[in-house]
């Protein structure tokens, strides 16, 4: 018996009824020999984690644009942090610790520069719209590995496209694990979201709703503990009456989405920002138009997309996975000028 077979045997006999069992997995959409060691989804974690947008992530800003702090969440710690959210419930609930990691660390691959500021021009530019899920799922499949893709297994990739959105009646993933991310995504950005606003002089303490911190707590890692405990017990106690879905309970639910509409008011489309926001669709906007208009160049690959797929598509790729600096560098390369005119 290999080590592989071993933990889908260990699978078996501890994870709940409804998890996603590794040894029972839709598979790819290319066929691949098993691995000995790691079981499928070990597989996908580890491609992720390697990717080349993954590392990017880093120098992709979370919320702020262009923040110099050394503490403040880019969009790879803002990861890790789902990352560690998600494994902590499903391992409380019984589930597939390893599906969840994967499905964490590769949400968010398809967001752009400048946060969701960088979303809101894609989105505006691409006439059949831009979706930073969808282009998560796109990077995966089509982008990474020299236009090769990652070939991850349906279970990862169908997580990764039902992790975002928050409202009634949003389709969810299939799998609990897909689902656990889901949350855990929310609960990562709310609250760290906060703390690195009081930290920038966005926000204060006594500004936060008084009624939602004493249902949540009046801590980041007060608010942390009492979600994942409530969606543990919560999603727990439902799985026991056959119902078969990740959630929170109703009293806590409601003050998560009050406290992510609070923060959506008050920092993400606030006043305070607004200036900011501009500059970076102005930045984004121009570094678009100059790859319309110049093609060529663009990375080979990309040229690719061009022929296959039209330009539009081929530019949106190409500006979906650039960095902040990267951004800020090729506008500077392409409209400031290299010596000081007299």
């Amino acid at each position: 018996m290999t080590v592989r077979e071993k933990i889908e045997q260990f699978e078996r006999l501890t994870l709940i009824k409804g998890a996603a069992l590794s040894s029972q997995t839709k598979g790819r959409e290319k066929e691949e020999i098993l691995d000995d060691l790691r079981t499928c989804y070990m597989v996908d974690r580890d491609r992720i984690l390697h990717c080349k947008s993954f590392r990017r992530l880093k120098h992709k800003t979370q919320v702020y644009i262009k923040t110099f702090g050394d503490h403040y969440r880019t969009r790879l710690t803002h990861t890790l942090e789902v990352s560690q959210v998600a494994r902590t419930i499903a391992v409380g609930i019984g589930l597939n610790e390893y599906l969840v990691e994967a499905v964490a660390l590769a949400h968010d691959l398809g967001h752009v520069a400048f946060s969701h500021v960088g979303e809101e021009v894609l989105d505006k530019f691409l006439s059949q719209g831009f979706k930073h899920n969808e282009q998560s799922v796109r990077v995966v499949k089509t982008l990474e590995n020299g236009g090769k893709g990652l070939n991850l297994t349906y279970e990862v990739l169908d997580g990764i496209l039902y992790h975002s959105g928050f409202a009634n009646g949003i389709a969810n993933a299939q799998t609990l694990e897909g689902q656990v991310v889901r949350y855990s995504d929310k609960i990562a950005y709310v609250n760290h979201d906060i703390d690195d606003s009081i930290r920038a002089g966005l926000l204060k303490q006594e500004e936060l709703p008084k009624d939602i911190l004493k249902v949540l707590g009046r801590t980041n890692s007060k608010r942390i503990n009492t979600l994942v405990r409530d969606i543990v017990e919560t999603t727990s106690y439902n799985i026991k009456k056959n119902i078969y879905k990740v959630c929170l309970s109703e009293d806590i639910g409601k003050a998560l989405e009050n406290l992510r509409d609070f923060m959506f008011k008050k920092v993400y489309l606030g006043e305070r920002l607004r200036v900011e926001r501009d500059k970076a669709k102005f930045v984004l906007s121009h570094v678009i138009e100059h790859y319309m208009k110049y093609p060529e160049e663009m990375p080979e690959m990309y040229k690719i997309i061009v022929e296959g797929e039209g330009l539009e598509r081929a530019v949106a790729d190409y500006v979906a996975g650039m960095s902040d600096d990267y951004c800020l560098n090729t506008f500077n390369r392409l409209y400031m000028p290299k010596f000081v005119i007299y």
